[in-house]
């Protein structure tokens, strides 16, 4: 781009390369800015022992806990964002999602808009993903305005034996709406998508593959890879933001735009906001509330595996169905638990990877014995939970909540598996290292005293700033979050197109 850009977005995964192709066809020039580069066709991409274990994609990079603790996060930069490594679960938030709920550790906030405002943008973010599903098998899912636009992925052999037994014992699995394209994913390769990353044109209907393409399709967007942000600086009002800094190939930039859009995740969107504190904003940009980087959610998250000996999992992928029966309360007339969903097909590498001690043959001829679920539970928002910026150190404070809902949810989920026939039923909860929806940072709200973003995602300090990826949740919801994002960015382009272009 040779020209000032009009917008410049800063990331390039569910968030950033939707809202891009939302604002493509207004003939704005953006520019979009993301830290990673493109995931080439290479041999790793289905090897298991690469990724799973030797985190050949992880980026060479330290995180600190709330006690000091550095850890290796499970994040990923690169063209398309985490939705390259992603599940490919595309599922509406339900009506309720959008309300205040209760729970067992406390209140689930209500988002500034409910379920009727977005439903309409669900859809258009359905149709631009390509998603397979069947909204009428699932008595939780709200009103479509249209149906999926392809059928569901289908269940293979073994799992179709599995879900009938649930569905036997009066539970209602569903086929999980799913970006995939089935027959291009297994011509490349007969692994799983769950965890794998995927080159453009693999068959995973990821952000680079269907959003982004459709917004380079424009002769009016850029894509600038390499780039990593450092920070954003205001005009000398202190209420404009001005430019933004980055490096690129070791040479410092400043690039001046009218309208800065910030989609680099929960952590990365939240850190630079923070860095970008100076003497008008000693607290960091878009923070007169004082809540950038508080009210971190990261789902609380188990791995159940159920195993028979006389059960053979011949299934390649897996990730087909899920159950929210115990979504909005416990069966009982109690709070919410979770969500339930297949994982994709783990074998002895994977599960190796979280059991070190126990020998990879024992652990494959489990896998080829047993099926794998995944149990996901809310988190609720804390002011205590929060991402920290020091320098070049960033300290993730994060204590779970709701963790007895979500051990009630797997023990039922592991009592549900030994009725239908598996006597052994293993679970292992995923840690600080996985990054299981992070959500909440930069949350949006109608007070600008107690949230940074209004519902149009606009900084309420800042009227040409506008963040939009998962930071901007109230809530975390109990399901993946990727559909939400996409739904709420194409809203946003349309507002920004319409109040800030239009005129």
């Amino acid at each position: 781009m040779t020209e000032r850009p009009d917008i410049v977005i800063v990331g390039s995964g569910i968030g950033g390369a939707t809202i891009a192709a939302g604002l493509a066809p207004t003939g704005a020039r953006i520019l979009i800015l993301e830290r990673g580069e493109r995931l080439l066709k290479r041999p790793e991409n289905r090897d298991a022992r690469a990724i799973f274990r030797r985190g050949f994609f992880r980026p060479d990079e330290t995180w600190f806990d709330g006690q000091g603790n550095p850890f290796q996060p499970g994040n990923y930069y690169n063209v398309g964002g985490n939705s390259k490594f992603f599940g490919a679960v595309l599922c509406r938030f339900r009506r309720e999602d959008f309300l205040a709920m209760e729970h067992q550790d406390g209140t689930s906030p209500a988002w500034p808009f409910d379920y009727d405002e977005i439903e309409p943008w669900y859809t258009r973010a359905e149709q631009l993903y390509q998603v397979r599903g069947d909204a009428t098998q699932d008595p939780t899912e709200p009103f479509h305005s249209a149906p999926y636009p392809q059928p569901p992925v289908p269940d293979e052999g073994p799992v179709a034996a599995v879900r009938e037994k649930l569905a036997a014992m009066g539970l209602n699995p569903y086929a999980l709406p799913l970006a995939i394209d089935l027959d291009r994913w297994l011509a490349n390769g007969q692994t799983p998508w769950d965890g794998y990353p995927d080159s453009i044109s693999g068959g995973k209907l990821d952000a680079e593959s269907m959003a982004l393409a459709e917004a380079l399709r424009h002769p009016n967007v850029t894509l600038l890879t390499g780039a990593r942000l450092r920070r954003l600086v205001t005009a000398a009002d202190g209420v404009k933001i001005d430019s933004v800094v980055y490096v690129q190939g070791g040479k410092c930039h400043d690039l001046r735009a009218p309208m800065f859009i910030l989609s680099a995740g929960a952590i990365q969107s939240a850190a630079l906001l923070l860095a970008s504190s100076s003497a008008d904003h000693p607290q960091g940009l878009a923070n007169s509330s004082g809540q950038v980087g508080r009210n971190f959610m990261n789902h609380n998250a188990t791995a159940v595996v159920a195993v028979d000996p006389r059960f053979r999992n011949t299934a390649i992928y897996q990730k087909s169905f899920g159950l929210n029966d115990y979504y909005l309360s416990d069966g009982k007339g109690g709070p919410p638990l979770g969500n339930v969903q297949l994982l994709g097909r783990m074998g002895g590498v994977i599960l190796k990877s979280g059991m070190p001690l126990v020998p990879e043959a024992i652990l494959q001829l489990l896998a080829n014995l047993g099926i794998d679920f995944y149990a996901m539970s809310e988190d609720l928002p804390s002011p205590d939970n929060r991402v920290r910026v020091s320098g070049d150190r960033l300290t993730l404070e994060w204590k779970k909540t709701n963790l007895a809902a979500h051990e009630q949810l797997v023990a039922t989920l592991k009592q549900h598996l030994r009725d239908t026939g598996f006597p052994f039923v293993f679970a292992k909860p995923f840690d600080k290292r996985t990054p299981s929806h992070q959500c909440g940072t930069v949350r949006m709200g109608k007070d600008p005293r107690d949230a940074p973003l209004d519902p149009f995602c606009r900084a309420y300090d800042h009227p040409n700033l506008f963040v939009v990826d998962a930071s901007f949740f109230p809530s975390s919801a109990a399901l993946n979050p990727a559909l939400t994002i996409a739904a709420q960015a194409l809203r946003v382009a349309e507002h920004i197109a319409s109040e800030d272009i239009g005129r």
